[in-house]
């Protein structure tokens, strides 16, 4: 009825009315029955998958060796934002041609196969950039050296950066 009566009914805004009613019963000590709530069905929507050429293309267009390694694993690994962002060097296994990826979705550890073509981009990357601890560092506000606004700086390559 909230969504039929609204001129632009929104699903969040619905989600949220229903989630506020359901917060207040509970902090009553009502039952959710006192108040007939209906309910949320989860919308299933495909995910957008590029195509081969598609990848390519943005390979070709990347000028940074960073970049390329960068996407490569987030498409030929799978690997979501946070994962590719916390890859340590102790996480890659060229012998067995895998990566470990600690903690990813749901907090749970999964081994991923690496390519051959992306196990020799990670090599030359890895002689070129040398990094440290995580493959991917990151800078301090963008320059090296200055100071941290807010003390979450963890030398990773930033949210932001690998969107």
């Amino acid at each position: 009825m909230l969504q039929k009566r609204s001129k632009t009914p929104s699903q969040t805004y619905f989600k949220h009315t229903v989630y506020g009613l359901r917060f207040l019963l509970k902090t009553e000590g009502l039952p959710y029955s006192y108040l007939h709530l209906p309910e949320i069905k989860k919308e299933k929507k495909l995910p957008v998958v590029l195509s081969k050429a598609e990848v390519w293309s943005m390979l070709k267009h990347c000028p940074l060796l960073k970049h390329r390694i960068l996407i490569g694993l987030l498409y030929g690994c799978g690997l979501r934002c946070l994962e590719v962002r916390s890859i340590r060097l102790a996480d890659l296994d060229f012998d067995r041609k895998t990566l470990k990826v600690v903690q990813g979705k749901g907090k749970k550890d999964r081994y991923v196969p690496l390519s051959d073509h992306l196990i020799r981009g990670l090599k030359k990357y890895i002689l070129a950039e040398q990094p440290a601890e995580y493959l991917f560092g990151g800078q301090i506000n963008g320059r090296a050296g200055t100071s941290v606004r807010g003390g979450d700086f963890d030398s990773r390559y930033s949210q932001k950066g690998v969107q």
